[in-house]
């Protein structure tokens, strides 16, 4: 995946490329409105970008206490923007 805008594009596609990071394929499938398989690929994982994921889910959820435990745990906080905003801006973190 090179870009943004192939990752977008990709969401028309049934899998997500194998090539993803884990963090990558779980908002692969969250744009694709699957949040349960989203939260699936990261809710075990401990790492920092897993966390950070894992918080964006939670506040999409609406369990906004879980988030912020999440965002913590990713040396994170929530952040000021849309739900659509901090969707891209995690796309495009991970594929740099």
């Amino acid at each position: 995946m090179k870009n943004f805008q192939d990752f977008k594009n990709s969401l028309q596609n049934e899998n997500p490329d194998a090539g993803l990071s884990v963090q990558l394929k779980a908002l692969w499938y969250d744009g694709k409105g699957n949040w349960t398989q989203a939260h699936h690929e990261v809710d075990q994982l401990n790492d920092q970008s897993s966390a950070h994921v894992h918080a964006y889910l939670h506040r999409k959820e609406g369990d906004i206490w879980n988030a912020d435990y999440w965002y913590k745990r990713a040396k994170q906080s929530r952040p000021p923007i849309t739900l659509e905003e901090e969707w891209e801006q995690l796309v495009r973190l991970f594929l740099n």
